[in-house]
């Protein structure tokens, strides 16, 4: 489940001439990412490579999180980590994207959804609102109308769908495809959308 670490830039298109169409795509600067750290079964009871990605300011940074960094000459801004099978990897190493994915390949994008605040059943949920302007139902058409029971249960059940905060979660896209790299500039198009704002920061899986 190897993976990297990126940034998302915002969408375009890629017209691929193969098939005469134009493909909807986010784009994503990808890397390069530094190995920071490399677990093992021995030591922490599996196989893992923590990766760091960006710059931060050393001013910004804890001691701890200096003392970290510093083994791998590293000052990344966002650390994480990604499960490791084969266990080539090295402690200090720069991986790029082309190390890690080819055109055509499948995968996995995992990001912060944008934020929504408090929202309505309507917004939040699909609700359809309570109908037509009927029983005093003049101001309530997107009310999620009815709750609960009347003496018995006597009680809302936990799970019901009401409003609330809606968004900032962590979300999983499956079944993405790498349309094009950019090796140069560290530059993927991934086919479709992805979850996040722009500039926010977001992890590919295989």
């Amino acid at each position: 489940m190897l993976g990297i670490i990126g940034k998302k830039i915002g969408m375009t298109s890629f017209y691929n001439a193969e098939d005469a169409k134009s493909i909807a795509c986010t784009v994503v600067e990808a890397g390069p990412c530094v190995v920071t750290q490399i677990k093992s079964k021995d030591s922490d009871g599996y196989n893992a490579i923590q990766m760091g990605f960006g710059k931060a300011k050393e001013k910004n940074m804890t001691a701890p999180l200096k003392g970290h960094l510093k083994k791998a000459d590293a000052t990344s801004s966002t650390l994480v980590e990604f499960k490791d099978v084969n266990g080539s990897f090295k402690l200090g190493q720069v991986l790029s994207v082309t190390d890690v994915f080819v055109e055509g390949d499948s995968c996995k994008a995992i990001g912060t959804s944008k934020g929504k605040g408090f929202q309505g059943v309507v917004k939040r949920y699909n609700f359809g609102g309570v109908g037509g302007q009927t029983h005093g139902q003049h101001n309530r058409l997107r009310h999620p109308g009815s709750i609960g029971a009347c003496s018995f249960p006597s009680r809302v059940f936990p799970g019901m769908r009401m409003g609330g905060r809606m968004g900032s979660d962590r979300v999983k896209v499956q079944n993405l495809k790498i349309v094009k790299i950019f090796s140069d500039k560290n530059i993927v198009l991934i086919s479709g959308s992805i979850p996040g704002s722009n500039n926010s920061i977001v992890y590919l899986e295989k």
